[in-house]
């Protein structure tokens, strides 16, 4: 074969690569969330389908107000065209003084992904500096960290770290700097963490549970941060149950439970102390949704149950559940009920009022991930609760992944996604007020630098 012959075979094949590569920090022309499916398909639809944008409540956070900027910045997983199901890790924010969203930046193109896995989450450091943490997918597909190159800029980043990391969760600390936790695939998908002051030193990983896989939530509290999270019975995710927590105050030197009692870590016995209830006995499925604080400082967190992973009828209705702590015991309380397995919310713990802000109601698609979003409140810690407001009605697509900013603003309390579960379709962005009396859609064209939000509501 000759040379020439050989490099023109070269140059055919990399012309023929399906994947467009877009330049690092490309503006978009406007908020076009990815569209994503995986599953056979069912009478009753996909095991999950639909909008992906603000997929899911394993990345966070993934917006932040700032009180200095008077921006909320958010990230999420976008494409240029609705044509398009190929990831780019998108990031904007909302100017609460101007009332208007720029055009999105790519922070990053996944090169060809399809899948919500690969998502990202956000920072703020001390100096206003954004961090991007990207998700990656083994070590075949290793996570990003990007800082941008001016505080409270989204103008440009610069990739600071390449890591083993998946669904990557943030916190950072103004004595202490960033404690992060994330996952990767060993024996299972595990639980790590580690730390670093400035993001770009960091300490070796370390592994906090490794029973055959894990999902988790995590915050921060009064200095401390908890991370809430189930297990893979087998090693299969389809059957994640229990719910366990476990908190740290020293960036993760050492980790205790609810009452203090320090562990050796990682967990690898099922009946730990940090177990919060046996839901595998019950037969219950338990899907993670939101972490949050009470008054003292105690986790509330929310989940989904559910007899199935399947989606129809077959797996009993989804009952969302809220969990809290009183008098050094756990509190078990029903919100309400819902269609699917990837139905989420939003939990809101503020002084005399709990809120759960989610897709609780039957969409357009009624067996698919997500549907209307309505408002759930609570006036006495949890016990009871009651449907305050239908915040979307009459959708011609569900909505799904509804996400509470950090520090959230009135006027940004929060953010998701829509899209046709039933077949590929254009997913658009949402946000909301406090009061959920106003829902604004961003921009899915834009011909301006500079445009305001949408009305819807």
């Amino acid at each position: 074969m000759s040379r020439r012959f050989k490099l023109l075979v070269l140059i055919f094949f990399m012309a023929a690569d399906p994947v467009s590569v877009i330049s690092q920090n490309q503006v978009a022309d406007g908020y076009k969330g990815i569209w994503f499916s995986t599953g056979n398909p069912t009478e009753y639809g996909y095991k999950l389908s639909g909008g992906a944008a603000t997929f899911g409540s394993r990345y966070r956070p993934i917006a932040i107000y700032s009180k200095e900027a008077e921006k909320t910045f958010f990230v999420y997983g976008g494409t240029l065209s609705e044509k398009e199901r190929h990831l780019l890790i998108m990031i904007s924010y909302y100017d609460h003084v101007r009332n208007v969203v720029p055009k999105p930046v790519i922070v990053h193109d996944k090169e060809g992904v399809r899948e919500p896995y690969d998502n990202a989450s956000l920072s703020i450091d001390g100096m206003g500096f954004l961090w991007v943490f990207v998700s990656g997918n083994s070590r075949t597909r290793p996570g990003l960290i990007f800082r941008s190159s001016m505080p409270y800029s989204i103008e440009r980043f610069d990739k600071i770290k390449e890591m083993e990391m998946l669904s990557p969760q943030p916190w950072w600390n103004p004595g202490s700097g960033f404690l992060l936790l994330w996952s990767r695939v060993n024996k299972g998908l595990e639980i790590c963490f580690s730390s670093g002051f400035n993001g770009e030193n960091w300490t070796d990983t370390r592994t906090l549970a490794a029973m055959g896989g894990h999902l988790q939530l995590s915050g921060t509290s009064k200095g401390k941060v908890f991370t809430a999270f189930n297990y893979f019975p087998g090693g299969n995710i389809d059957r994640q149950t229990n719910l366990y927590l476990l908190h740290t105050d020293d960036r993760g030197r050492t980790w205790k439970t609810i009452d203090d009692k320090e562990v050796q870590i990682p967990l690898t016995d099922t009946a730990s102390d940090a177990l919060i209830r046996n839901f595998e006995k019950e037969g219950l499925l338990v899907h993670l949704s939101d972490i949050d604080f009470d008054a003292e400082g105690n986790p509330v967190i929310l989940v989904v149950l559910s007899r199935d992973i399947e989606p129809g009828p077959q797996g009993g209705p989804r009952e969302w559940m809220v969990i809290s702590r009183k008098d050094n015991k756990w509190n078990f309380t029903k919100v309400c009920e819902s269609t699917h397995n990837f139905d989420r919310g939003a939990l809101y713990i503020t002084p005399g009022q709990w809120r759960v802000i989610g897709p609780t109601e039957p969409g357009p698609q009624k067996y698919g991930a997500g549907g209307e979003v309505a408002m759930w409140v609570s006036t006495d810690e949890g016990l009871n609760w009651e449907k305050k407001l239908d915040i979307t009605s009459q959708s011609r697509f569900n909505h799904s992944f509804v996400r509470k900013p950090m520090n959230p603003d009135k006027e940004f309390y929060a953010l998701w996604a829509d899209g046709n579960t039933s077949e590929f379709s254009r997913s658009c962005l949402y946000f909301m007020n406090e009061s959920g009396t106003k829902v604004r859609m961003l921009p899915y064209e834009m011909k301006r630098n500079f445009q305001k939000p949408v009305k819807v509501r």
